[in-house]
């Protein structure tokens, strides 16, 4: 899928539990939306990597759309607010970065037919 980040586990975690960080941790970005794009941010592909410790503080670097959005500070508190939700979160750092750019290939299918983009 062109839109999956990269996930990164400490070796101390187990897979159970890698398994259910990383399915919970995908519900909380999908109740983030871009508000000028009806779209959540997981199938927009703006998250590229998601790196949880041994201390399960949780690293995400995504993207935005634009490197002028004139939201990036209320989207990056969003996913904070997000992921802070999950069970066994000890902490969330979102850092946006550009490399490499965005574009609509990191779209999964769900976001383009939802922006009617097919």
């Amino acid at each position: 899928m062109p839109h999956e980040p990269k996930w990164i586990f400490d070796a101390s975690i187990p897979q159970a539990e890698r398994t259910r960080f990383t399915d919970d941790c995908v519900a909380s970005f999908k109740t983030v939306f871009d508000p000028e794009i009806p779209c959540d941010i997981y199938e927009l592909g703006l998250i590229y990597k998601v790196d949880v410790t041994a201390e399960r503080l949780v690293k995400v670097d995504m993207t935005l759309t634009a490197p002028g959005c004139p939201v990036a500070g209320e989207l990056t508190r969003s996913v904070e607010t997000a992921v802070n939700s999950v069970g066994g979160i000890l902490g969330v750092v979102v850092d946006v970065v550009f490399d490499p750019p965005w574009d609509q290939a990191r779209m999964s299918d769900e976001a383009r037919v939802a922006l009617d983009m097919f």
